[in-house]
């Protein structure tokens, strides 16, 4: 995905890394063609983790927005 396109969602990008792991495990690429890949996975990977890093503090704010229930009642 070149710079002017969007970013991948999640699931892309997470399914594109899940790809370049299973091309990585087959030992098949040249050198030059896993040292890419593997760049590519890197970023894919800190994309993936920044992006469940927000999620969960979105879930974090939402459960400290929430009104409190009295379980008593």
């Amino acid at each position: 995905m070149s710079a002017e396109q969007e970013s991948p969602s999640y699931e892309q990008a997470r399914d594109e890394l899940i790809g370049i792991v299973e091309e990585l495990e087959k030992g098949t690429a040249s050198l030059e063609q896993s040292l890419a890949l593997w760049e590519r996975g890197e970023k894919l990977a800190r994309f993936c983790q920044s992006w469940l890093d927000q999620a969960q503090q979105r879930l974090e704010s939402a459960g400290d927005e929430s009104p409190q229930v009295d379980e008593h009642q």
